[in-house]
């Protein structure tokens, strides 16, 4: 039935240019950007590589694409090579390192460069432990040197690299100062002399400290100074001075900078132990967080239930280094074999997709007086590059698939703080609140009701992740604790989602539209959620009554959403010319609930077969974009591998098709594959929405049996 679209899509694709001028080995494929340091939304740290940028023919950059110092040279016989960002030093003599390769996994981007006779390997390590919350929330990440011989013979060699105080703010005009330790460790620590609690500038928090570690080994040294200064001391000599500038002073004012250097003496033909560095950015309190009585409630990252200080942190995650190196290949191991079940394509893209879904949470704690409540847990999620709200539920929703995989109760402590709020009554609406706060990470709420109104989307959203959450934990608490909360918004969406009102979802950028066919799938999908919900609790009689109106509805909402011809569903009722992704059956498939019937999922296939550009279905008839979630979701729908394939294989064709040098968009052009505008965002945990459905229990026996 398909094969003909099949055929011109698969086509497209084995046709189209290869961009840039990559002169590396790459596997999987060239992303946009290659994260590096990626822990949260402050310490998210990635190499712009565009269509071809080594490690060394650029600054690395946050997330937002402002410049991270973040320098590396290695001497090598007495030639000293460029292997990390683009320093320049007048008065010197370097060469750059030829990069050899690239690969990146789920939780590792490994570099190897050729410095003469010497190859380094250089593994960015950002751990992902989410069922180890002390693990998961520890802002701080790995970077690890290795060196071999290339030639056969013995050379000599010193290793070097710096970070800037670039890290620390988003206006480089304000001053910082900073202190080194040493001991068994060495710290640079780095911070602005006047910080703002729980404030951003450009998106980086005015609040806390950059850390840069190294073990204190024999043949360390350190520096703190001048940028110029400090790397030329290498170039010239190999090591550095052990001594510290205390000039404190602008950012930008002779740009201060934080170095190590490490003498690996003789090294030949077997790789050295590796060099192991760690950078971090730590903050506390991290969350500002509403409670009762419109109090507030500051709120500590949750390592600080293990630690005392910043310090012991940094020496146990060094000395922690072997080990957590094996778990994140055994973790990379599970991803790419359970991704590559799907295909080749589908694992690249999962694995391009978790630290950065990752890098947008933070796991907190309470307090009862002055000890931590290790019963208090609760994550936040900072809305990147789009609005920056806290908690948002229709970013939250996307990336849902990401928690369900990895580890579900991340998804409920996400959820918690939107339950916690609304049932202290402060809101005032009936619908879910659209997020926990306008500006991370202040999670003060919307007691005035004013927050941006997506009535329906929430709603169904919060009821379908907290029937997945149950479903996939058999952990009963939220529907029994918030059992009211859940039912208020289910008669919202009885009386609002069969005939939506004139809405925005949350594709807000497309505009405002009455009748959307799928927004309606989410609300009926929603009160459907809520009859299993009710006889999970053991209320049968709400069970029946809800589950006989979401059918009620389903058979009214196929006569208003088919298109005339019976080819399609519509985007809005009645416009038989429209058409969109209808993603939100997904969460029909997931949840198990089957409550629209296989026919729907067959026509949609059949019509997305022929309705492909070159980079991928479009999201809607309004315009020619899309979004990488949900053609992923779409993917895990459709009743037909070829279609699925070509779903799948068009988002990895934007993700490597070089015309970005930002940390993945999830918003692109699907007529020649560039990016709209969105960057770095959670919302690529939806790319993991097919490994969900492959472990969620309730959707083995779903609509939409995958077919060749």
């Amino acid at each position: 039935m398909y094969a003909p679209a099949i055929l011109a899509a698969w086509c497209s694709l084995l046709l189209a240019p290869v961009l840039g001028a990559v002169t590396w080995s790459a596997n999987p494929f060239n992303p946009a950007a290659v994260p590096l340091a990626v822990r949260s939304p402050y310490l998210s740290a990635w190499l712009p590589q565009g269509s071809g940028t080594a490690l060394n023919a650029a600054w690395p950059t946050f997330w937002t694409g402002s410049v991270l110092g973040w320098a590396g040279y290695v001497k090598v016989d007495g030639t000293t090579y460029n292997w990390l960002g683009v320093p320049a030093v007048a008065g010197t003599t370097t060469t750059k390192a030829t990069q050899k390769s690239l690969q990146f996994t789920s939780t590792q981007s490994i570099f190897v460069l050729t410095a003469g006779p010497i190859d380094l390997t250089v593994t960015f390590l950002s751990p992902v432990e989410p069922s180890d919350l002390v693990n998961q929330s520890l802002p701080l990440s790995y970077y690890a040197v290795s060196a071999a011989s290339n030639d056969g013979q013995s050379h000599n060699v010193q290793l070097y690299t710096d970070i800037s105080a670039e890290w620390v703010t988003g206006d480089n005009s304000l001053t910082a100062n900073w202190t080194t330790t040493t001991g068994s460790v060495l710290t640079h620590q780095v911070q602005l002399a006047s910080q703002s609690e729980f404030s951003e500038i450009g998106d980086h928090i005015q609040q806390g400290s950059a850390y840069h570690s190294t073990l204190n080994t024999a043949g360390a040294t350190f520096q703190t100074g001048e940028d110029v200064v400090v790397r030329a001391q290498f170039i010239n000599n190999g090591k550095l001075a052990n001594t510290q500038d205390t000039a404190f002073r602008a950012v930008s004012d002779r740009w201060p900078v934080f170095a190590f250097a490490h003498d690996l003496g003789a090294v030949g033909r077997g790789a050295t132990a590796p060099v192991v560095f760690s950078v971090g950015h730590v903050r506390d309190p991290a969350i500002q967080y509403i409670v009762a009585n419109n109090g507030r409630q500051s709120r500590s990252l949750f390592f600080w239930t293990r630690f005392s200080t910043v310090a012991s942190a940094i020496s146990t995650f060094l000395g922690d280094y072997a080990n957590a190196l094996a778990r994140a290949k055994a973790f990379d191991a599970k991803v790419d074999a359970d991704a590559n079940k799907i295909s080749a394509d589908y694992a690249s893209i999962v694995e391009l997709s978790i630290r950065q879904g990752f890098g947008a949470v933070e796991t907190t704690v309470g307090r009862d007086g002055d000890s931590f409540n290790t019963s208090d847990v609760l994550t936040f999620m900072k809305e990147i590059s789009s609005d920056g709200n806290v908690n948002t539920v229709d970013v939250i929703f996307p990336s849902w698939p990401l928690f369900l995989y990895t580890e579900p109760k991340i998804g409920k402590q996400l959820l918690l703080p939107l339950f916690e709020y609304q049932a202290t009554g402060q809101y005032p609406n009936k619908w879910s609140v659209h997020d926990m706060g306008a500006s991370y990470p202040k999670a003060v709420g919307h007691n005035d009701g004013k927050d941006e109104p997506m009535p329906v989307e929430e709603s169904g959203n919060m009821l379908i992740m907290t029937l997945s959450y149950t479903q996939k934990t058999n952990d009963h608490s939220i529907i029994e604790t918030y059992f009211d909360l859940l039912d208020q918004w289910t008669q919202f969406l009885i009386t609002d989602s069969l005939i939506p009102a004139n809405q925005i979802s949350t594709d807000d950028f497309a505009g405002s539209l009455a009748n959307q066919t799928n927004l309606a799938i989410k609300g009926i999908v929603g009160i459907k959620a809520m009859a299993e919900i009710a006889a999970l609790v053991g209320d049968n009689a709400r069970a029946q009554n809800y589950s006989t109106i979401a059918a009620s509805y389903v058979s009214q909402w196929q006569k208003f959403a088919t298109a005339a011809d019976g080819s399609h569903l519509t985007l809005s009722y009645g416009d038989n010319d429209s058409w969109g992704l209808a993603y939100n059956l997904l969460a029909d498939k997931l949840l198990g609930t089957n409550i629209f019937p296989a026919s729907i999922f067959n026509t949609q296939t059949n019509w997305y077969s022929s309705h492909a550009n070159a980079f991928g279905v479009p999201l809607d008839t309004r315009h020619t974009y899309t979004k990488s979630d949900w053609e992923i979701w779409t993917a895990g729908l459709v009743t037909s591998t070829a279609v699925r394939d070509l779903l799948i294989s068009s988002v990895r064709k934007y993700a490597a098709d070089g015309k970005s040098s930002q940390p993945l968009g999830d918003w692109y052009e699907t007529s020649d594959g560039s990016v709209e505008g969105f960057r770095a965002r959670p919302v690529v945990g939806g790319h993991l929405a097919l490994l969900a459905l492959e472990t969620q229990p309730s959707a083995a026996n779903s609509n939409g049996e995958t077919q060749a």
